[in-house]
């Protein structure tokens, strides 16, 4: 393991004369968390360029841990019995407890960890976005440069709140992306958020012209443009034809590509040929 810190963390958390914490470590030494009597550990999402399958970073997920089933979406389970408090609490937990299970394992390499911010986040926060977090990968001795924290998708009147939110991340030296509905809503926000990525929506992309010019426009100003949600072979044809009229990598991550799961799968994909 190249993060020593961490590696004397993760010996603390396994030493039973320890005391108790809300982290702990199960028996193949991934981290797991415990809130509202839920047990949680993390799943990780390849994101990877179409033309060659090369893995250039991982969507960390949060996963309930149970016996009867391979492990469900914690915000799906939690999300509405929890106040705005307990959230921000939560979505805290699973972006240490995905850190810690992305940089203990040997085939992060130098891939990039995505990290979602829920949307409660964005307004519950008074100040000083990301500080929290930031000073935890500092105490863990873990590379802030490697994060890229996804900002949700926002309400036109909230656009205020998304520059407040983001000018904070990066001021705590964090690189981000933005969900956006489309690709003429992310043209608009390129200029005034400046973010490392956008993420659209693999099953909403009618405006095949409009997709290609961001994506030429988002080469230029060197800002990634990542399809989401890629689950049928008719959307990974329209990315490619989108991505030949481009003339440019695509960007991509979906079930029809990987599934999630605790270890980390950067090897090659049997691509999908065209059809």
């Amino acid at each position: 393991m190249p993060f020593p810190v961490l590696k004397h963390y993760l010996a603390r958390l396994s030493d039973p004369s320890q005391p108790a914490t809300s982290v702990r470590l199960d028996a193949e030494g991934r981290a797991q968390g415990r809130f509202f009597n839920c047990t949680m550990t993390s799943a990780f999402q390849p994101l990877r360029q179409l033309d060659s399958g090369a893995v250039f970073g991982f969507e960390g997920l949060a996963r309930s841990v149970s016996a009867a089933d391979a492990g469900l979406s914690l915000w799906k389970l939690l999300d509405h019995a929890a106040s705005d408090d307990e959230s921000v609490e939560l979505d805290r937990l699973c972006r240490m407890l995905h850190a810690i299970n992305f940089f203990r394992q040997q085939d992060a390499q130098q891939a990039d960890l995505y990290l979602n911010v829920h949307d409660r986040l964005l307004s519950a926060v008074s100040s000083n976005h990301g500080y929290a977090f930031q000073r935890i990968l500092d105490a863990l001795g873990l590379p802030i440069d490697r994060i890229v924290l996804q900002l949700p998708a926002v309400t036109p009147n909230q656009g205020w709140l998304l520059n407040y939110v983001a000018d904070n991340y990066r001021r705590n030296g964090f690189r981000f992306a933005v969900n956006a509905s489309g690709p003429r809503e992310a043209a608009a926000l390129l200029e005034r958020l400046r973010p490392d990525a956008f993420k659209l929506d693999s099953r909403d992309l009618a405006d095949e012209a409009a997709v290609v010019d961001l994506l030429k426009v988002c080469d230029a100003a060197r800002v990634k443009v990542v399809f989401k949600r890629l689950e049928s072979r008719k959307e990974f044809e329209t990315l490619l034809r989108i991505g030949e009229a481009a003339g440019l990598p695509v960007l991509a991550q979906g079930y029809l590509l990987d599934t999630p799961a605790p270890l980390l799968r950067p090897g090659a994909l049997e691509l999908l040929a065209p059809a």
